[in-house]
């Protein structure tokens, strides 16, 4: 018994020590024949990432690289993002929820941690919501509000375009404004292109989810695995009221970083996430 755990001890070490695993574009068909896309890297258990409103799947580039070292990383393009199906329908939380709900069932038999960051957060919730929480062992949820109080303050970057604020400018600006570490022109540009090409009467829709804000507040209190909320100050009194009232639940405020957290400091994003996988998810 000594020996084998030694042997297993090298063989995590030597994993590590040869780098992440290299990422692979893989499709799904979810139920309502929309084809899917994400980036599958790694082996172990399942972490699957979620992102934000228009984002692409490899805004979470770096968490891929690090995460596969480890575990077996999926990160998804929703329906209309990245490198998916442009869909006719299915811009609303309950058809979200269940493209979460087909992924994880398409590349995992055991629970995995879902990992959810912005529209993401709603997008998971509404999956637990509707589908519960069976197949997943816990969940991370990145800056966005839970339905808790107080309600978030509304967003000081405009989301839609007008007459004076073309499209494409307003998406530029959008993308600037979630960092708040300075970004690559190049990679800004590029980012701003794949949000793009989610089409407007889908972004639209995205942003105006028919449901209250108990919806969200009912799905995150359902759950007893454990919860991670990690997000800016401007949802601090959500993060506490969360930690207070949730048995399972903890949270962090971090300072000094831009909507997207894990772009603008990956190290310490990676860092707490690893930190709650190995104390509260699988010890």
């Amino acid at each position: 018994m000594v020996l084998a755990r030694a042997i297993a001890g090298l063989f995590a070490l030597l994993v590590l020590a040869a780098g992440p695993a290299r990422a692979a574009d893989r499709w799904f068909l979810t139920s309502d024949g929309v084809r899917l896309h994400y980036i599958e890297a790694g082996a172990g258990r399942t972490i699957v990432l979620v992102p934000g409103w228009t984002m692409p799947a490899w805004i979470f580039d770096a968490q891929i690289a690090d995460f596969s070292r480890q575990y077996h990383v999926v990160a998804l393009d929703p329906r209309g993002q990245g490198e998916s199906d442009i869909a006719r329908g299915g811009y609303d939380q309950d058809r979200r929820g269940e493209d979460i709900s087909e992924l994880i069932r398409h590349v995992s038999t055991t629970p995995v941690l879902l990992v959810g960051w912005s529209l993401g957060v709603l997008d998971s919730l509404a999956y637990i919501h509707n589908s519960g929480d069976a197949a997943i062992a816990g969940l991370v949820l990145v800056d966005n509000s839970v339905g808790e109080d107080p309600p978030p303050a509304p967003s000081r970057h405009p989301t839609h375009a007008s007459r004076h604020l073309p499209r494409a400018t307003m998406m530029r600006n959008f993308v600037r404004g979630m960092f708040r570490a300075p970004q690559p022109p190049a990679y800004l540009a590029h980012l701003t292109q794949a949000c793009l090409r989610t089409p407007e009467y889908a972004a639209s829709e995205l942003l105006s989810y028919p449901v209250p804000r108990t919806y969200w507040k009912e799905a995150v209190y359902s759950t007893a695995h454990p919860v991670l909320y990690i997000v800016r100050p401007g949802l601090a009194g959500q993060a506490e009221n969360l930690r207070l009232h949730h048995p399972a639940a903890e949270s962090v405020v971090l300072q000094g970083v831009g909507h997207a957290l894990f772009v603008d400091d990956p190290r310490k994003f990676d860092a707490l996430v690893r930190d709650f996988i190995r104390r509260r998810v699988w010890p």
